[in-house]
Protein backbone atom coordinates (compact mmCIF):
# COMPACT_ATOMS: atom_id res chain seq x y z
CA UNK A 1 0.00 0.00 0.00
CA UNK A 2 -0.29 -1.30 -2.66
CA UNK A 3 2.09 0.30 -7.64
CA UNK A 4 6.05 -1.07 -16.39
CA UNK A 5 9.34 0.48 -17.23
CA UNK A 6 11.51 1.77 -19.20
CA UNK A 7 14.66 3.25 -17.97
CA UNK A 8 15.27 7.21 -19.41
CA UNK A 9 18.84 7.98 -20.54
CA UNK A 10 20.63 10.75 -21.11
CA UNK A 11 22.84 12.35 -18.37
CA UNK A 12 24.90 15.32 -19.06
CA UNK A 13 28.41 15.01 -19.81
CA UNK A 14 30.30 16.61 -16.99
CA UNK A 15 33.87 15.03 -17.13
CA UNK A 16 34.09 11.62 -17.83
CA UNK A 17 30.94 10.54 -16.82
CA UNK A 18 29.29 7.65 -17.73
CA UNK A 19 24.98 7.39 -18.77
CA UNK A 20 22.79 5.63 -15.82
CA UNK A 21 22.90 2.04 -17.58
CA UNK A 22 19.50 0.47 -17.77
CA UNK A 23 17.56 -0.46 -14.64
CA UNK A 24 14.33 -2.29 -14.67
CA UNK A 25 12.04 -2.74 -11.61
CA UNK A 26 8.28 -2.01 -10.44
CA UNK A 27 6.04 -1.47 -7.25
CA UNK A 28 2.73 -1.31 -8.89
CA UNK A 29 3.15 -2.74 -12.95
CA UNK A 30 4.94 -4.41 -14.89
CA UNK A 31 7.46 -3.46 -17.93
CA UNK A 32 10.49 -3.82 -19.89
CA UNK A 33 13.30 -1.81 -21.60
CA UNK A 34 15.35 1.12 -20.47
CA UNK A 35 17.04 4.46 -21.29
CA UNK A 36 17.83 7.54 -18.96
CA UNK A 37 16.95 11.07 -19.14
CA UNK A 38 18.17 14.02 -17.97
CA UNK A 39 16.67 17.43 -17.16
CA UNK A 40 17.50 21.10 -16.18
CA UNK A 41 19.98 23.33 -17.02
CA UNK A 42 23.80 23.61 -17.71
CA UNK A 43 27.39 22.19 -16.46
CA UNK A 44 27.19 23.81 -13.13
CA UNK A 45 23.87 22.39 -11.89
CA UNK A 46 23.19 20.24 -8.95
CA UNK A 47 22.91 16.97 -10.12
CA UNK A 48 19.84 14.56 -8.78
CA UNK A 49 19.00 11.18 -9.73
CA UNK A 50 15.82 9.64 -9.64
CA UNK A 51 15.03 5.90 -9.17
CA UNK A 52 11.52 4.97 -9.47
CA UNK A 53 9.88 1.10 -9.47
CA UNK A 54 8.75 1.66 -13.12
CA UNK A 55 8.02 4.58 -15.83
CA UNK A 56 4.73 3.16 -16.96
CA UNK A 57 2.79 3.37 -14.39
CA UNK A 58 1.27 6.58 -13.88
CA UNK A 59 1.98 6.78 -10.40
CA UNK A 60 5.80 6.94 -11.21
CA UNK A 61 5.21 8.98 -14.27
CA UNK A 62 3.42 11.77 -12.22
CA UNK A 63 6.29 11.36 -10.00
CA UNK A 64 8.87 12.12 -12.80
CA UNK A 65 6.98 15.00 -13.78
CA UNK A 66 7.27 16.55 -10.48
CA UNK A 67 10.71 15.98 -10.30
CA UNK A 68 11.12 16.89 -14.04
CA UNK A 69 9.46 20.57 -12.88
CA UNK A 70 11.50 20.81 -9.30
CA UNK A 71 14.72 20.46 -11.17
CA UNK A 72 13.92 22.99 -14.14
CA UNK A 73 12.74 25.61 -11.47
CA UNK A 74 15.35 24.76 -9.70
CA UNK A 75 18.35 25.20 -12.05
CA UNK A 76 19.02 21.12 -11.52
CA UNK A 77 19.99 18.60 -13.57
CA UNK A 78 18.15 15.40 -13.12
CA UNK A 79 19.08 11.72 -14.30
CA UNK A 80 15.98 9.42 -14.45
CA UNK A 81 15.77 5.34 -13.95
CA UNK A 82 13.00 3.08 -13.70
CA UNK A 83 12.64 -1.17 -14.13
CA UNK A 84 10.85 -3.76 -15.54
CA UNK A 85 9.16 -6.27 -12.59
CA UNK A 86 9.14 -5.39 -9.13
CA UNK A 87 11.85 -6.77 -6.71
CA UNK A 88 14.55 -6.18 -9.27
CA UNK A 89 17.14 -5.15 -6.76
CA UNK A 90 19.93 -5.67 -8.81
CA UNK A 91 18.67 -3.07 -11.24
CA UNK A 92 18.39 -0.13 -8.64
CA UNK A 93 21.57 -1.30 -7.29
CA UNK A 94 23.32 -0.50 -11.07
CA UNK A 95 21.31 2.52 -11.36
CA UNK A 96 22.60 3.81 -7.63
CA UNK A 97 26.40 2.74 -8.72
CA UNK A 98 26.18 4.68 -12.35
CA UNK A 99 24.16 8.06 -10.40
CA UNK A 100 27.76 8.20 -7.94
CA UNK A 101 29.77 7.52 -10.55
CA UNK A 102 27.77 10.71 -12.50
CA UNK A 103 28.59 12.66 -9.42
CA UNK A 104 25.28 12.89 -8.32
CA UNK A 105 24.56 15.37 -5.14
CA UNK A 106 21.35 13.50 -4.41
CA UNK A 107 19.33 10.26 -4.86
CA UNK A 108 15.82 10.05 -4.86
CA UNK A 109 14.73 6.14 -4.43
CA UNK A 110 11.35 4.15 -4.49
CA UNK A 111 12.75 0.89 -3.04
CA UNK A 112 11.70 -2.44 -4.90
CA UNK A 113 13.01 -4.22 -2.10
CA UNK A 114 13.42 -2.21 1.12
CA UNK A 115 15.91 -4.10 2.66
CA UNK A 116 18.40 -5.96 0.06
CA UNK A 117 18.65 -1.79 -1.43
CA UNK A 118 20.33 -1.20 2.08
CA UNK A 119 23.80 -2.19 1.52
CA UNK A 120 23.94 0.07 -1.96
CA UNK A 121 22.47 2.93 0.08
CA UNK A 122 24.71 2.93 2.42
CA UNK A 123 28.00 3.15 -0.37
CA UNK A 124 26.37 6.08 -1.45
CA UNK A 125 26.20 8.11 1.19
CA UNK A 126 29.24 6.79 2.68
CA UNK A 127 30.53 8.78 -0.73
CA UNK A 128 28.87 11.72 0.63
CA UNK A 129 25.20 11.58 -1.45
CA UNK A 130 22.40 12.47 0.20
CA UNK A 131 19.97 9.81 -0.20
CA UNK A 132 15.64 10.33 -0.18
CA UNK A 133 13.29 7.75 0.03
CA UNK A 134 10.16 8.03 -1.98
CA UNK A 135 6.84 6.66 -0.93
CA UNK A 136 8.69 3.37 0.07
CA UNK A 137 10.63 3.41 3.32
CA UNK A 138 13.52 1.04 3.45
CA UNK A 139 13.90 -1.21 6.12
CA UNK A 140 15.07 0.02 8.31
CA UNK A 141 13.85 3.88 7.52
CA UNK A 142 16.87 5.14 9.23
CA UNK A 143 19.00 3.25 5.87
CA UNK A 144 18.35 6.66 4.23
CA UNK A 145 18.68 10.48 5.09
CA UNK A 146 15.01 11.23 4.62
CA UNK A 147 11.87 9.94 3.95
CA UNK A 148 9.01 11.80 1.73
CA UNK A 149 6.17 9.65 1.88
CA UNK A 150 2.07 9.28 2.28
CA UNK A 151 1.60 7.11 5.68
CA UNK A 152 0.86 4.08 3.94
CA UNK A 153 -0.73 2.69 7.29
CA UNK A 154 -3.14 5.46 7.06
CA UNK A 155 -3.66 4.93 3.47
CA UNK A 156 -5.05 1.52 4.46
CA UNK A 157 -7.01 2.62 7.79
CA UNK A 158 -8.79 5.15 5.77
CA UNK A 159 -10.00 2.86 3.13
CA UNK A 160 -10.86 -0.05 5.84
CA UNK A 161 -12.26 2.25 7.81
CA UNK A 162 -14.82 2.91 4.78
CA UNK A 163 -15.10 -0.37 3.39
CA UNK A 164 -16.38 -1.12 7.65
CA UNK A 165 -19.06 1.47 7.47
CA UNK A 166 -20.55 0.37 3.71
CA UNK A 167 -20.88 -2.91 4.50
CA UNK A 168 -23.55 -1.71 7.12
CA UNK A 169 -23.35 -4.69 9.39
CA UNK A 170 -22.87 -7.73 7.23
CA UNK A 171 -20.35 -10.36 7.01
CA UNK A 172 -17.46 -9.41 5.28
CA UNK A 173 -15.91 -12.49 3.24
CA UNK A 174 -12.61 -10.79 2.58
CA UNK A 175 -9.94 -10.90 -0.55
CA UNK A 176 -6.61 -9.10 -0.49
CA UNK A 177 -4.91 -8.42 -3.73
CA UNK A 178 -1.47 -7.46 -2.27
CA UNK A 179 1.73 -6.07 -3.96
CA UNK A 180 5.02 -8.63 -3.16
CA UNK A 181 7.20 -9.96 -0.49
CA UNK A 182 9.64 -7.90 0.73
CA UNK A 183 7.93 -4.33 -0.37
CA UNK A 184 7.21 -2.31 3.57
CA UNK A 185 4.09 -0.04 1.45
CA UNK A 186 2.26 -2.94 0.49
CA UNK A 187 2.84 -4.59 3.77
CA UNK A 188 1.57 -0.92 5.17
CA UNK A 189 -1.37 -0.75 3.68
CA UNK A 190 -2.66 -4.63 4.07
CA UNK A 191 -2.15 -4.03 7.44
CA UNK A 192 -3.73 -0.71 7.51
CA UNK A 193 -6.76 -1.80 5.49
CA UNK A 194 -7.00 -4.86 8.45
CA UNK A 195 -6.74 -1.98 11.42
CA UNK A 196 -9.17 0.01 9.97
CA UNK A 197 -11.55 -2.56 9.05
CA UNK A 198 -11.30 -4.49 12.58
CA UNK A 199 -10.27 -7.77 10.90
CA UNK A 200 -6.81 -9.50 10.86
CA UNK A 201 -5.35 -12.09 8.70
CA UNK A 202 -7.73 -15.13 9.73
CA UNK A 203 -10.79 -13.01 8.41
CA UNK A 204 -8.99 -12.71 4.69
CA UNK A 205 -10.68 -15.93 2.63
CA UNK A 206 -8.92 -15.29 -0.36
CA UNK A 207 -5.15 -13.36 -0.43
CA UNK A 208 -3.02 -13.17 -3.76
CA UNK A 209 0.36 -10.85 -4.73
CA UNK A 210 -0.68 -8.58 -7.93
CA UNK A 211 2.65 -6.83 -8.07
CA UNK A 212 0.01 -3.80 -8.39
CA UNK A 213 -0.54 -5.05 -12.12
CA UNK A 214 -3.68 -5.08 -13.69
CA UNK A 215 -3.58 -8.19 -15.64
CA UNK A 216 -2.28 -9.82 -12.57
CA UNK A 217 -5.00 -7.99 -10.51
CA UNK A 218 -7.53 -9.41 -12.87
CA UNK A 219 -6.05 -13.62 -12.64
CA UNK A 220 -5.59 -13.16 -9.10
CA UNK A 221 -9.36 -11.99 -8.60
CA UNK A 222 -10.46 -14.90 -10.60
CA UNK A 223 -8.28 -17.46 -8.23
CA UNK A 224 -9.99 -15.94 -5.65
CA UNK A 225 -13.36 -16.21 -7.15
CA UNK A 226 -12.96 -20.06 -7.79
CA UNK A 227 -11.46 -20.24 -3.99
CA UNK A 228 -14.33 -18.28 -2.36
CA UNK A 229 -17.19 -17.35 -4.23
CA UNK A 230 -18.48 -15.35 -2.02
CA UNK A 231 -15.94 -12.95 -1.79
CA UNK A 232 -17.87 -9.76 -0.85
CA UNK A 233 -14.97 -7.53 -0.14
CA UNK A 234 -12.09 -6.53 -1.49
CA UNK A 235 -8.89 -4.60 -0.93
CA UNK A 236 -6.07 -3.72 -3.39
CA UNK A 237 -2.92 -2.32 -2.97
CA UNK A 238 -3.52 0.20 -6.02
CA UNK A 239 -5.93 1.06 -8.72
CA UNK A 240 -4.59 -1.06 -11.50
CA UNK A 241 -4.95 -4.08 -9.16
CA UNK A 242 -8.50 -2.66 -8.37
CA UNK A 243 -9.63 -2.59 -12.16
CA UNK A 244 -8.12 -5.86 -12.64
CA UNK A 245 -10.69 -7.55 -10.26
CA UNK A 246 -13.23 -4.94 -11.11
CA UNK A 247 -13.27 -6.93 -15.24
CA UNK A 248 -12.75 -10.62 -13.45
CA UNK A 249 -15.83 -9.94 -11.32
CA UNK A 250 -17.89 -8.41 -14.16
CA UNK A 251 -17.16 -11.39 -16.31
CA UNK A 252 -19.15 -13.61 -13.16
CA UNK A 253 -22.14 -10.72 -13.14
CA UNK A 254 -20.56 -9.83 -9.50
CA UNK A 255 -19.67 -6.62 -10.16
CA UNK A 256 -22.40 -4.46 -8.70
CA UNK A 257 -22.38 -6.71 -5.49
CA UNK A 258 -18.66 -6.77 -4.67
CA UNK A 259 -17.21 -3.50 -2.65
CA UNK A 260 -13.59 -3.04 -3.80
CA UNK A 261 -11.49 -0.30 -2.25
CA UNK A 262 -7.86 1.26 -3.06
CA UNK A 263 -5.12 2.87 -2.63
CA UNK A 264 -3.60 5.89 -4.83
CA UNK A 265 -5.99 8.15 -5.93
CA UNK A 266 -4.31 8.53 -9.55
CA UNK A 267 -6.74 10.50 -12.48
CA UNK A 268 -7.31 7.15 -13.80
CA UNK A 269 -8.44 5.48 -10.45
CA UNK A 270 -9.81 8.10 -8.72
CA UNK A 271 -12.61 8.37 -12.72
CA UNK A 272 -13.25 4.34 -11.80
CA UNK A 273 -14.57 5.39 -8.30
CA UNK A 274 -17.00 8.13 -9.99
CA UNK A 275 -17.81 5.52 -12.33
CA UNK A 276 -18.24 3.38 -9.55
CA UNK A 277 -15.85 0.21 -10.32
CA UNK A 278 -14.17 1.18 -7.47
CA UNK A 279 -16.17 2.12 -4.06
CA UNK A 280 -13.34 4.36 -2.62
CA UNK A 281 -9.53 5.14 -2.43
CA UNK A 282 -7.21 6.57 -0.56
CA UNK A 283 -5.61 9.38 -3.06
CA UNK A 284 -1.74 10.11 -2.41
CA UNK A 285 1.05 12.75 -3.81
CA UNK A 286 3.67 11.56 -5.75
CA UNK A 287 4.54 14.78 -7.12
CA UNK A 288 4.75 16.38 -4.36
CA UNK A 289 7.25 13.67 -3.20
CA UNK A 290 9.47 14.27 -5.94
CA UNK A 291 9.38 17.59 -6.31
CA UNK A 292 9.96 18.47 -2.00
CA UNK A 293 12.56 15.83 -2.69
CA UNK A 294 14.20 17.60 -5.74
CA UNK A 295 14.88 20.74 -3.87
CA UNK A 296 16.01 19.01 -0.52
CA UNK A 297 18.72 18.05 -2.88
CA UNK A 298 19.48 21.34 -4.37
CA UNK A 299 19.44 22.83 -0.80
CA UNK A 300 21.84 19.91 0.67
CA UNK A 301 24.41 21.03 -2.08
CA UNK A 302 23.84 24.85 -1.42
CA UNK A 303 24.56 24.95 1.80
CA UNK A 304 25.22 21.31 3.37
CA UNK A 305 21.64 21.43 4.86
CA UNK A 306 20.50 17.56 5.28
CA UNK A 307 17.05 16.71 5.10
CA UNK A 308 15.99 14.15 7.55
CA UNK A 309 13.19 12.05 9.24
CA UNK A 310 10.26 11.40 7.77
CA UNK A 311 7.87 14.16 5.81
CA UNK A 312 4.26 12.96 5.60
CA UNK A 313 3.16 14.50 2.11
CA UNK A 314 -0.29 13.47 2.91
CA UNK A 315 -3.25 11.03 1.60
CA UNK A 316 -7.08 11.84 1.28
CA UNK A 317 -10.13 9.66 1.36
CA UNK A 318 -11.93 9.83 -1.56
CA UNK A 319 -15.37 8.07 -2.63
CA UNK A 320 -19.00 9.38 -3.90
CA UNK A 321 -20.50 7.40 -1.68
CA UNK A 322 -20.16 8.72 1.98
CA UNK A 323 -19.89 6.90 4.77
CA UNK A 324 -21.11 8.50 8.47
CA UNK A 325 -18.29 9.01 10.93
CA UNK A 326 -15.18 8.26 7.88
CA UNK A 327 -13.74 11.80 6.26
CA UNK A 328 -13.76 12.12 2.86
CA UNK A 329 -13.74 13.85 -0.07
CA UNK A 330 -15.49 13.24 -3.52
CA UNK A 331 -14.33 12.78 -7.21
CA UNK A 332 -14.90 16.31 -8.32
CA UNK A 333 -12.20 17.16 -5.51
CA UNK A 334 -10.09 13.86 -6.35
CA UNK A 335 -9.90 14.50 -10.47
CA UNK A 336 -9.19 18.24 -9.43
CA UNK A 337 -5.79 16.94 -7.04
CA UNK A 338 -4.74 13.65 -8.50
CA UNK A 339 -1.95 12.67 -7.93
CA UNK A 340 -0.82 17.15 -7.77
Amino acid sequence: MSRTTRLSSSLLRAAAVTGVAALTLTACGSGSGSDSSSSGSGSGAVKVGLITKTDTNPFFVKMKEGAEKAAKENGAELSTAAGKFDGDNAGQVTALENMVAAGVKGILITPSDSKAIVPAIEKARAKGVLVIALDTPTDPESAVDALFATDNLKAGELIGEYAKAAMKGKKAKIATLDLAPGVSVGVQRHDGFLKGFGASDKDVVCAQDTGGDQAKGQTAMENCLQKAPDINVVYTINEPAALGAYTALKAKGREKDVLIVSVDGGCTGTQAVKDGKIAATSQQYPLKMAAEGVKAVVTFAKDGKKASGYTDTGVTLITDKAQDGVTSKDTAYGLENCWG
